[in-house]
Parts: C-alpha cells; sequence; structure tokens
C-alpha cells in the first residue's frame, strides 16, 4: 500500500463500511478530518449548527436507512453536547459509529483545553468505546466499531481520535469490512413450547417492539396476530411502526403508567412479547404492571430484555423475520379443531373490537373538531386524513398526541418514527436525518413547542440542504405534560394552581420568525382548514415549511 495520511484512510474505511453521510459540527480538532472532506467526492458531510441536532440528525438517518452512519463531534464539549440525544440513539437501538477529535497524544498528558477522557465519557451510551492510539489500528478500529454497531442488538459506537492519527502518514492496509448475520432463527423447542402456550390462550395480547419494524418483519406479526386472534399493542415508547396502523387488531400504544397497565393485562390470559419492552414506566406506582404469575411469551433480538423484569413461561433469543413465521405455523400444528375454530371466532370478534376501537378515536375527535384553539386530537385526525399513504411521519408531540397512531396511516416499517429514549429534542433534527435517508418520501414532523426550543437549530440544516420536510410546531406556549404531572402529584402547584417554571407564554416564542430566519417558509395556523391547506401547500414545495398551529392550552383532567 502507498503512504496514506490517516485522514484519507479514514474517510476511505467510512466508505467500505457504507458510509455515505457524515453528520457533524467541526472544531480545531477536526480540522484535519474537514481538510481530507476538501478533496472527498463520494462522502457527504452534513452541517449541524450543534452537536445535539448533530445527533439526532444522525439516528433519523439511521434508523429509516437501516444502515451504518457517522456522526462527528468536537472534542469534550462537543461529546457532552450531543449525549441527550445520544442516549435516544441508544434506546432506539440506532447503527451509529460517533467519533470525536481529541487533541494529538504528545499534548494530552497536559491536560489541555477541551480535552477529556472521551470514551470513559460516551461508554455508558454505546455498545463500545475506544481512543485509537496508533494509525496503524485505524483501520481494525472502525472495522470492529462497525461490525459492533450493526450486530444485534445494534446501537451507537464509539471512537475518539487525536489529532496525531488524522494528521500522520503510514503505509496501511485498510482490510475488509465484515459483518455478523442477522438471521437468528429461535430455539426450535422453545417455539414448540410457546406453540402450546399460545394455542391453549383463550384470549391472548400482543404487545410489539421496534425489532419488528427494524427487520421489516409487519408481514410476520401480522400473520402471527391473525393465527391467535390477539389485539396487538405497541410497546409504551415506541419509535417505529410495528404493525399496520390500518389493521382492525392494532390498538396503538399502551400507557406507560403500572396500574393502567396491570389493568390491560388483567383482561387476557396470556401476553405475547414480540420484541415489546415490559416494562419501561414514565412513573413508580402502588401496584406491579403484572399480575403475580401471568404467563408471558417473550422473543426479542436483545437477551438482555428477555425476562428482565417479570418471569416468562418462554423466553426466546431471536429475529421475528425468520422465528415468528415458525412459531405461526407451530401454532396451527398445536391446536385441536375445536382450538381452531375458537381462534377463528376470536380473530372476527377482535377485528371487530378494533373498527369500534377506531371508530370512537373519531368520534371523540369529530366531537372536539370546533374548538378554539385547535385541540389536539382533531388536530392529530386531520393530519392523519390528509396525508398521503406513503408520507414519514416524525413524531414527539409528548403530551399532545392522543390518536396520532391511530389516525395515521402508518402500514409499513418505515412510515412512522417516534422520540423512542424520551430525551425531548429530538424529533425536529431527526428529521433531517430521516428525509436525507428517504428523499422519495415526503416527510412532515410533528413537534411540540417545548421541544422544538431544544434543537431549533436543525430548522437551519433543513434550509441549507433544500429539503422538503413539513414542521409542524403544536404550540400550546408550555411544558403541558409537567402540569399533568405535577397536579397528579396534588402537592402545592395543584393545591394553589400554580405550576412555576411551565409556561412558555411570556414572551411567546415566535417560531414564524426564527424559521424565516433560518430560511424556511413559515405560517401560522389558528383553524383546521388552514392547517389543511398550509401542509397540502407545504409537500409540494421545494424547500422546507414550519407550520405554527396554535392549539388548546387546557391540561387538567375534566
Amino acid at each position: 500500500m502507498p503512504m496514506m495520511p490517516g485522514k484519507s484512510a479514514l474517510l476511505e474505511l467510512l466508505k467500505q463500511e457504507g458510509v455515505r453521510v457524515m453528520f457533524g459540527n467541526p472544531g480545531t480538532t477536526e480540522l484535519p478530518l474537514m481538510d481530507a472532506f476538501a478533496a472527498e467526492q463520494e462522502l457527504r458531510y452534513i452541517l449541524a449548527l450543534q452537536e445535539a441536532p448533530a445527533m439526532a440528525m444522525a439516528d433519523g438517518y439511521a434508523q429509516a436507512a437501516g444502515s451504518i452512519v457517522a456522526v462527528n463531534l468536537h472534542a469534550a464539549p462537543g461529546l457532552g453536547n450531543a449525549m441527550g440525544m445520544l442516549y435516544d440513539a441508544q434506546k432506539a437501538g440506532s447503527p451509529i459509529l460517533v467519533t470525536a477529535g481529541q487533541h494529538e497524544q504528545r499534548f494530552n498528558f497536559q491536560e489541555p483545553l477541551l480535552w477529556a477522557d472521551l470514551p470513559s465519557l460516551a461508554r455508558p451510551l454505546v455498545k463500545w468505546s475506544e481512543e485509537v492510539r496508533r494509525l496503524s489500528d485505524l483501520p481494525r478500529a472502525i472495522h470492529r466499531a462497525v461490525k459492533t454497531a450493526l450486530a444485534p442488538p445494534m446501537g451507537p459506537v464509539f471512537l475518539s481520535l487525536p489529532g496525531d492519527i488524522l494528521t500522520d502518514s503510514a503505509d496501511l492496509e485498510l482490510g475488509t469490512p465484515s459483518r455478523v448475520a442477522r438471521n437468528i432463527r429461535g430455539d426450535a423447542e422453545a417455539i414448540a413450547r410457546a406453540a402450546q402456550i399460545i394455542a391453549r390462550a383463550d384470549n391472548p395480547m400482543i404487545i410489539a417492539g421496534d425489532c419488528v419494524a427494524e427487520g421489516d418483519a409487519l408481514a410476520e406479526l401480522v400473520a402471527l396476530a391473525e393465527a391467535m386472534g390477539a389485539p396487538v399493542y405497541d410497546e409504551g415508547m415506541a419509535s417505529r411502526a410495528m404493525f399496520p396502523s390500518s389493521h382492525p387488531l392494532y390498538r396503538g400504544p399502551i400507557i406507560r403508567l403500572p396500574a393502567v397497565i396491570r389493568d390491560l393485562v388483567a383482561q387476557h390470559d396470556l401476553l405475547v412479547s414480540i420484541g415489546g419492552d415490559l416494562f419501561t414506566l414514565s412513573l413508580p406506582g402502588e401496584v406491579e404492571s403484572m399480575p403475580d404469575g401471568f404467563p408471558v411469551v417473550h422473543l426479542d433480538t436483545n437477551p438482555w430484555e428477555l425476562a428482565k423484569n417479570f418471569p416468562e413461561a418462554v423466553s426466546i433469543f431471536g429475529e421475528p423475520k425468520v422465528t415468528l413465521p415458525e412459531l405461526t405455523a407451530s401454532i396451527h400444528q398445536a391446536r385441536s379443531g375445536s382450538q381452531q375454530k375458537e381462534a377463528e371466532s376470536r380473530l372476527v370478534r377482535m377485528k371487530n373490537a378494533g373498527i369500534a376501537s377506531l371508530a370512537k378515536f373519531h368520534q371523540m375527535a369529530d366531537a372536539v373538531a370546533d374548538r378554539h384553539p385547535i385541540h389536539p386530537m382533531a388536530l392529530m385526525q386531520t393530519i392523519g386524513k390528509l396525508l398521503p399513504p406513503e408520507a414519514v411521519v416524525i413524531d414527539e408531540t409528548v403530551s399532545s398526541g392522543v390518536g396520532v397512531r391511530r389516525f395515521l396511516k402508518s402500514d409499513d416499517a418505515k412510515s412512522f418514527f417516534g422520540l423512542r429514549g424520551g430525551g425531548i429534542g429530538w424529533g425536529l433534527p431527526a428529521a433531517v436525518g430521516v428525509k436525507l435517508a428517504l428523499p422519495d418520501r415526503p416527510v412532515v414532523a410533528l413537534i411540540g413547542d417545548g421541544s422544538a426550543m431544544y434543537t431549533i437549530q436543525g430548522l437551519w440544516t433543513a434550509a441549507r440542504e433544500k429539503l422538503n420536510i413539513v414542521f409542524v410546531i403544536i404550540n400550546n406556549y408550555s411544558y403541558r405534560i409537567l402540569k399533568q404531572r405535577a397536579n397528579a402529584m396534588r402537592g402545592h402547584a395543584a393545591q394553589t394552581d400554580n405550576y412555576v417554571a411551565m409556561d412558555l407564554d411570556k414572551p411567546r416564542v415566535d417560531f414564524c420568525s426564527v424559521a424565516k430566519g433560518m430560511g424556511l417558509a413559515a405560517y401560522r395556523a389558528t383553524t383546521l382548514s388552514e392547517v389543511g391547506d398550509m401542509i397540502e401547500a407545504a409537500m409540494a414545495a421545494d424547500g422546507p415549511t414550519l407550520i405554527d398551529v396554535e392549539v388548546d392550552r387546557s391540561w387538567k383532567p375534566v
């Protein structure tokens, strides 16, 4: 091999591994890398104005593309800025190669400005974290990192890159990428036991998780659900469309409160989890989410999630795409004639119940359609009716998205992306990454006003890249969810009706002016008719558009 500088070797290695986009915000420690990009023709660098949006963009891209993506951060402060969004990426299982520039090694013992032990900072939030200390190790480090990020369960990895690694030159053998095969079939004996349990169930339910969408196993899950005659719920923090929203067995997300989950589970005699976490909660409760001794069958690509919080009758490590067909066939084989007839009858009942449930959601939205300001549920219904089937929705509505998955036409694995980790500020920049990964699909981002202000800089990148994204700001001028939670505590705030630091109305943020200042078209909507007209026009535009929608501020239980 000819002598090659580390900065050029890095870009060649990334291209070998299938990286097509790097997101970042460069600083002095990234100057060698940016110098290499000056001569680069294939790998695309997407500039963000701060590291948190850069990380969320990479997360959105990785989920939508289903492939490795890179993000480069600036030393210790840059990694620190990105860590909230890195937490979300970890929870979503996004395959991201996170790199950060580090000072030259000959200088680091003096602990210079911006220096820190970067691998130790990143380690709690990634699958693997290391610093490259010799240029000769760079190829091995990149190949190991990407292999690890893409191996099941997928997730982000981190490499610290000292400046001398990028500026030095060496005779390097770049090597070749390796991949861990993903189609892991579940254990045959465990599948047979699970099938026997499911065959005997009179009223089973299913909770679906993100690995269904990640492995494009929606059709396989539909076949299982129909064979079981079981309603399907999303796990509590869902970042993907795990089951077609138009299917009458679909029931939407579970509520992340122990008593509510327990009441739901108690209506059934078996819980089957296909990659669904059991359970990620928002708040503690007085009761356990699962009744004692309740039977659970659980299939997951992450063995850590199996029987993590509750005992399980059968725990299966495997991919839904290749394991569910065998499980479905085994259920049919395990049933008696009478059990099969009962399952078919139950399927009809559950489908009818699903149709009635969806009709009830529409009735509830219709009942508030004439309210002013706009009721959030009526807004979700209007958007759901308006968007074409191929639209992709990014959801960070937080407390204003009641019914959003029921109203949307999210029937394929890349039609919906939601906030998985709970760290707000993800959705607005994630939409940029999703659009870059899916350039031919309409992308609509539904973002709460509080969430938007965490990473509002992402609008600038959308304008810079001329991305046709529709950003809908659901604006109630408050941190509404905090008011709901504070009221539920029944403490001083509820008694005095004084909710400190939870209103965003003095002054109100002028989202339209902010968006226009960053190069977007921007409009304010106060009626559902205006919302519809504006979204239709925005989807036909050449660049990004922001629509600020004033919604009902009420939040107390009726």
